[in-house]
């Protein structure tokens, strides 16, 4: 007997667990999502938990199952909706003084076993950069994964000194590795080092005049990395509910002056579905580092970061709270495109290189922008989202600007 998406009371064991719809994805990497085996004792809860883990896989767009009840047992038929992840990355974004856009490729699900590799180039501020990435979450359908990339950034940083404000042309030159242990499905522990070289060059053109800070600094650096994720935010296409967080405590020693720096990071995300169209969304951002008097701050103000319409990279901080909230409304959704709307409030306030932790409360500090926007969805790639943002600040109404992007802004 035949049953769709039915709950089965009998004490019945697990027979058979059956793919359809596998055209990418491999059945021993579905496997690992499902957590069920063979023999056990059958359980409503269980697959319904199985069926939200293959839904928030990349690969999946989405997942049902089907029962079919045989002696002694039940045959689970898991179908399922696959989407495209091993597409050509053409991202853009823009805000004014800073116009960015990457051509490379990525496959978020590569080989089908939940892989990510990407590779990509990025012009940023008329400078250019190139990204090699590689994560195995599981190595060898263990709980342990790895990770590994190599970077050479470029862009253009606004310095902020006493005497003003200097643009240098920064190049980072990195190579990283980390290791992956996962605790259950949806919580995981990385650690890893990054060694890299960071060089600052006095751009030319400078609006300062001035003779403002060193004209190049050169050193290398050495990152050690441990952060720990917890994920339960469950997907339904672009729907999404839960909250994810995750902590991250980083150490980089200068082998150039053999100083320390410290950080320590906290971000958390909510998400709440409202009837069939409407989705809440809020992002919460604590921050604070060694805190030493000096213009290479790591806590920046920027409209792609954190607060749409601020600008491009006004100010820095060792310190920060920033909060954003969304609320997203469907104006259409159909199989393949959807169309959002989207409202939104974004906060943030900074402790300024060297000052008091209690500038953070300090109402001149404060940033509040409110504005809106729209996202243009494809549902059958993975994270296609196409967005426009307008942000106004709320106690300067001329502070104001467009945020142009690919993928939800959080």
């Amino acid at each position: 007997m035949l049953f769709y998406c039915m709950e089965v009371n009998a004490q019945l064991t697990v027979q058979a667990i059956t793919y359809t719809g596998l055209k990418k994805n491999k059945q021993v990497y579905l496997d690992e999502l499902i957590d069920l085996q063979k023999g056990q004792l059958f359980e409503q809860e269980k697959i319904d938990i199985a069926v939200q883990n293959l839904k928030n896989s990349t690969g999946i767009g989405y997942a049902t199952y089907s029962l079919d009840t045989v002696q002694n047992g039940v045959n689970i038929n898991f179908i399922i909706e696959e989407v495209a992840t091993l597409l050509p990355i053409i991202n853009f974004g823009g805000i004014k003084d800073n116009i960015w856009f990457q051509l490379g490729f990525g496959d978020t699900n590569w080989k089908g076993k939940g892989r990510t590799l990407s590779a990509y180039y990025q012009n940023n501020d008329k400078r250019h950069s190139g990204v090699i990435y590689f994560i195995n979450p599981r190595f060898k359908n263990s709980h342990w994964g790895f990770s590994t990339s190599l970077t050479s950034w470029a862009s253009r940083e606004p310095l902020f000194f006493r005497e003003g404000v200097v643009l240098y042309d920064y190049d980072n030159n990195s190579i990283m590795l980390s290791a992956i242990r996962h605790l259950g499905q949806r919580q995981n522990f990385e650690f890893g080092g990054n060694f890299f070289v960071e060089k600052y060059t006095k751009s030319e053109n400078q609006s300062n005049a001035a003779n403002i800070g060193p004209q190049s600094l050169t050193q290398s650096k050495l990152l050690s990395k441990f952060e720990f994720k917890s994920n339960k935010v469950d997907y339904h296409f672009f729907y999404l509910s839960g909250r994810s967080w995750r902590t991250t405590l980083q150490n980089v020693y200068n082998t150039d002056d053999e100083t320390l720096f410290h950080s320590l990071q906290f971000q958390g995300r909510q998400f709440y579905t409202m009837g069939e169209k409407s989705n809440l969304a809020f992002r919460l951002r604590l921050a604070i580092s060694t805190n030493v008097d000096s213009p290479f701050a790591p806590y920046v103000a920027d409209s792609h970061v954190n607060l749409r319409g601020v600008g491009n990279r006004v100010d820095r901080g060792t310190a920060q709270v920033v909060f954003n909230a969304e609320y997203r409304y469907s104006l259409m959704d159909k199989p393949v495109w959807a169309i959002q709307s989207v409202v939104f409030a974004d906060m943030g306030t900074w402790r300024k290189p060297g000052g008091d932790l209690t500038e953070i409360f300090n109402q001149d500090m404060f940033r509040e922008f409110v504005g809106g926007g729209f996202r243009v969805i494809n549902k059958k790639v993975h994270n296609a989202v196409f967005r426009v943002d307008y942000g106004v600040d709320v106690f300067n109404r001329d502070q104001r600007g467009f945020v142009i992007g690919l993928g939800q802004y959080f």
